[in-house]
């Protein structure tokens, strides 16, 4: 069976947690390897992760990776969230750097998730299975392709244990990345990151802000689907399908769905991937 894990955000409102556990009985029967937990930067936010991945695993049995980033986090709080995933029995991690929390002016103790990846390998030696973030399209915040490049290996030599990729709709992009990366001596498995297709402004606004490719015939169709959301998710469903597909063929060695919390299309991606 095709192996898979999904992403959660952690919800914030009670609608938000409605929805989410609406989701989550469809999810489960994906038979996920494990789920991931993003990360609540800054402030009161900080004990949503925590909560979520409690409430995954308790109550719904999932093996649930919190996401931790090292933007404005000291040592000490760091440490403290450490010890507070091996104390719930968390085995994986997703290391991240993050983004600075809005109205924060400095980084914290560290600045790349290479630094926060020798952190946690120092401070708990191989109880942690981390992963870390690529970039096939090259960060949005990065010099060039290569120094991209040169920045994750240096994630996966302080020693994380695999890589999931931001999201992407050209999969040579993918094919390349892996490639060049390999020719790098990386040898850790390199997951494709899946972003669903279901609203066209809001991929849109997170494809500005990360820096991926919406290729420009997908494009041109959601925009004349205008507001028929019907039609853009079952077109989101057929691209995003073929795309898993040619990953998955191409030799991807499993799947991460960025889920946004809902089912629906997902679920229906995987099921033809596997029927």
């Amino acid at each position: 069976m095709l192996p898979i894990s999904l992403e959660f955000f952690p919800p914030k409102t009670d609608e938000q947690r409605d929805v989410l556990e609406k989701a989550l009985p469809k999810l489960k029967e994906l038979k996920p390897e494990y789920v991931s937990v993003t990360f609540g930067a800054g402030g009161s936010t900080l004990s949503y992760t925590p909560d979520t991945i409690c409430h995954l695993r308790d109550d719904h049995g999932l093996d649930a990776a919190p996401h931790l980033s090292c933007m404005g986090g000291t040592r000490a709080e760091i440490r403290t969230l450490i010890q507070q995933y091996r104390d719930k029995g968390c085995r994986r991690l997703v290391a991240l750097r993050g983004d600075l929390p809005s109205g924060m002016a400095t980084y914290g103790d560290f600045r790349y998730a290479s630094d926060l990846v020798e952190f946690i390998r120092a401070e708990s030696g191989d109880y942690f299975h981390i992963e870390v973030a690529c970039y096939p399209e090259v960060h949005p915040q990065s010099d060039d392709a290569h120094a991209d490049l040169a920045h994750f290996k240096r994630k996966v030599d302080a020693g994380a244990d695999g890589a999931i990729t931001q999201y992407f709709y050209n999969p040579d992009a993918y094919f390349r990345f892996v490639d060049d990366a390999r020719r790098l001596g990386v040898t850790v498995p390199i997951v494709p990151g899946i972003m669903p297709i279901t609203n066209y402004s809001q991929l849109r606004r997170f494809s500005e802000m990360c820096g991926a490719e919406i290729p420009r015939w997908v494009a041109r169709r959601l925009q004349a689907f205008g507001d028929d959301h019907e039609a853009i998710r079952e077109f989101g469903i057929d691209v995003v399908s073929d795309l898993c597909r040619r990953l998955v063929d191409g030799g991807a060695p499993a799947l991460h769905f960025y889920t946004l919390n809902r089912a629906r299309s997902t679920v229906s991606i995987v099921e033809r991937l596997r029927g």
